[in-house]
């Protein structure tokens, strides 16, 4: 949670806002702030991106490569998560306090992806039982909560079997002889923070230190949720749990359509910084 010390007279002056669906910088309790995206920020990456959302800076970088299918999915790739939250961001990321954290996320982002409808693994299998792509996402938390995503260029390989029957494997040499992984149905991550009788997405940090509990749902573009996880020491009720759902679903559309108009606008000009503001 937030570390700013607020006054009760200033944690009562965004209480009542929010009830009012008025936040103190004018937003209402479904609205994002301007949100900076930027790809192809690593060169030595299959795919990276940074994103930067008020205090949030986030920057993540995935490599594929090929390893061997494992044993109860013969037919499919997988992904490989770690977290790293930078200590020159928050004092609270120093020693075991950052590890701890990017082990909390990473687990979180294997929930979020241990489903079918996220990311088609099985155009990752190159060989059934013997070769696949493995993605190795690296996060990298330079300030602020995670909120992110990336998109990777994998490329093309041909299995070439002569007449004993054994196989090899035929990389490509050429940089764009690739194949780009769909993410239309990775899941974006929605936070929403309970302040009072209400709750508000991308808080701010003096609307966090108002909140006891958040709950971070995952949403697909169809707006099917494919996790929750509660953070904070504060309880949530059912009926909170419910209301934050559907508004998760709602907001998670917008954010999805904004994140899709980005990479389609980035595949007909070629990789630039766009910024896009998303309106809840």
């Amino acid at each position: 949670m937030a570390s700013v010390a607020l006054s009760e007279a200033e944690k009562v002056y965004i209480m009542h806002g929010v009830q009012e669906d008025l936040r103190v910088d004018g937003r209402g309790c479904e609205d994002y702030r301007c949100v900076e995206v930027e790809t192809d920020v690593v060169s030595n990456t299959s795919g990276s991106a940074r994103v930067k959302l008020g205090h949030t800076d986030i920057l993540v970088g995935v490599k594929a490569e090929m390893g061997m299918p494992k044993l109860e999915k013969p037919n499919e790739g997988y992904l490989e998560f770690f977290v790293d939250c930078s200590a020159n961001a928050t004092p609270e990321f120093e020693g075991r306090g950052g590890d701890d954290l990017g082990t909390e996320i990473a687990n979180t982002l294997y929930r979020i992806f241990n489903n079918k409808s996220s990311v088609d693994l099985k155009t990752l299998c190159i060989s059934a039982r013997e070769h696949c792509w493995v993605l190795y996402v690296d996060v990298l938390v330079i300030n602020g909560n995670f909120n992110c995503a990336s998109v990777s260029r994998i490329p093309r390989v041909r299995v070439l079997e002569d007449e004993e029957g054994s196989k090899d494997i035929e990389l490509s040499d050429d940089p764009y002889d690739c194949i780009r992984l769909s993410v239309e149905n990775v899941p974006c991550i929605v936070t929403l923070c309970k302040i009072g009788y209400r709750h508000v997405v991308d808080a701010t940090l003096q609307e966090e230190a108002c909140s006891l509990a958040s709950l971070l749902v995952s949403v697909t573009s169809k707006g099917v949720v494919t996790c929750l996880r509660k953070v904070g020491k504060g309880s949530l009720d059912p009926e909170s749990i419910f209301e934050m759902m559907e508004t998760s679903k709602r907001v998670g559309k917008v954010l999805h359509a904004s994140l899709q108009s980005i990479l389609h606008k980035e595949e007909s000009l070629g990789p630039r910084r766009q910024k896009v503001g998303f309106l809840g």
